[in-house]
């Protein structure tokens, strides 16, 4: 299976750093060979707001062919979401694919259309452009609606990966993933 995480400059660190880290375990404690995750941009590497610079492994338009595409925030998205080359560049299908996105990512998907409809969150900051969309956004810290969720705040990445691993292979694997990462002594707060 391939997970597509896309990321562009100015995305927040975060939301895409902790999906990237959560999906990746599901090789690691699952021993699952086919799970592949990967970073995709528009540029061989991407420059994050607090300044760190990452490769992708590669271009967007892999996500089209993706189990699962998850979308990255940060001040970034107020030019892309705007802007139809770089929207023109994704050929994704709700009936094949999970789509997803952390905070203003949402942007993204509004701008595309996934989201017209429908309830939605996103960082309270970018709630009046989604709305835009015809989106009834709430607030909440995640939201499915069947192939497409959004999450709000950067710790409900923990919820979209849930969301992703839940769907794709199971509850098992997703207590797995996220027994990993529980602090000492808490017990597992499965979505």
């Amino acid at each position: 299976m391939k997970i597509s995480i896309i990321c562009f400059n100015d995305f927040t660190d975060l939301d895409v750093f902790l999906p990237w880290d959560l999906l990746n375990r599901v090789r690691l404690v699952g021993g699952i060979a086919d799970w592949e995750v990967k970073i995709l941009g528009t540029e061989t590497s991407h420059v994050s707001m607090a300044g760190l610079i990452i490769p992708m492994h590669g271009m967007i338009e892999e996500a089209n062919s993706s189990d699962a595409v998850l979308f990255g925030s940060g001040k970034g998205v107020q030019q892309l979401f705007q802007d139809p080359s770089y929207l023109s560049r994704f050929k994704l299908s709700v009936d094949k694919q999970l789509i997803g996105s952390m905070c203003s990512g949402a942007l993204l998907l509004g701008a595309m259309g996934f989201l017209t409809g429908k309830q939605a969150t996103t960082y309270p900051t970018a709630a009046d452009q989604l709305a835009s969309f015809g989106v009834e956004v709430v607030n909440e810290s995640f939201v499915n609606n069947g192939n497409i969720s959004t999450a709000a705040g950067c710790l409900a990445g923990q919820d979209l990966s849930s969301w992703v691993i839940k769907t794709l292979i199971g509850s098992e694997m997703t207590n797995r993933v996220l027994e990993t990462v529980q602090p000492v002594g808490k017990g597992l707060n499965i979505f």
